[in-house]
């Protein structure tokens, strides 16, 4: 039987824990921060599609922090989604032309939230290139995050908004002892990957399942469209068919 995801979180968290790879304050929870995040940074930089990217999109966890500077360091344009999605403008821009502080403090999550712009989904730029972290991922491409659905919603909203193709990469940076040999449960609104960039090396990917469309409003509980604003005011304005779908 595939086991759930919560059961392969757990299993990866303590492996990390007993293995002492995750930096503090540990791994139980979170994305976790590995021990050879940096290298990370510099293997992404060396591929096409980094190179070409003028913006991406990242998360702001710590194990992503050193890829969130070097995009800054090389002049590119880096959105991170406000926590939850709370604000009616649900995405910080980090542009290292307009910053008044260091690039590495703005890489930073409290920096990036003094330092950055808060956007709206318009003033969002074409992305290039996305960056998640993860939990576990394994070589077909799946992914687990730390439970919350956040950066399915962040995808489903950029998609919907045409800030990113069918096309546009999508990568994310683990330490080996996340990649897992079983497989992931992946749901139609999970986000597969193109490659997983670990310090040794990176491990391209030929997509093995299909991309989420969009927002599916049938999975959303009612509680979540009413926290978060940016869905609290698209159901509202959706048509009556449309409506149909939020039960």
């Amino acid at each position: 039987m595939m086991p759930a995801k919560e059961e392969i979180r757990q299993k990866v968290w303590s492996v990390m824990q007993r293995e002492k790879v995750a930096r503090f304050p540990g791994a139980q929870g979170r994305i976790p921060n590995f021990v050879g995040a940096e290298a990370c940074a510099r293997l992404l930089a060396e591929k096409s599609y980094w190179k070409r990217a003028g913006a991406l999109k990242c998360n702001p966890d710590s194990p992503q922090r050193a890829i969130r500077h070097k995009a800054l360091a090389e002049g590119k344009i880096v959105y991170m989604a406000v926590p939850r999605l709370r604000h009616e403008k649900p995405f910080i821009e980090l542009d290292p032309a307009k910053l008044n502080c260091s690039l590495y403090v703005a890489s930073s999550i409290k920096g990036a939230a003094k330092a950055g712009r808060f956007v709206g989904l318009d003033e969002v730029k074409k992305i290039d290139l996305i960056v998640w972290g993860s939990v576990a991922v394994n070589r077909a491409g799946a992914r687990a995050g730390k439970g919350g659905g956040y950066s399915d919603l962040e995808f489903a909203l950029l998609i919907e908004n045409k800030k990113i193709s069918a096309k546009t990469p999508i990568v994310t940076s683990v330490h080996p002892l996340q990649i897992i040999d079983e497989d992931l449960p992946m749901a139609e609104h999970d986000i597969p990957l193109n490659a997983i960039i670990t310090p040794g090396e990176i491990i391209e990917i030929d997509a093995a399942f299909p991309r989420p469309r969009g927002i599916y409003w049938r999975l959303l509980p009612q509680e979540k469209i009413e926290a978060i604003p940016i869905l609290k005011i698209a159901a509202a304005t959706r048509d009556p068919i449309d409506k149909a779908n939020l039960a």
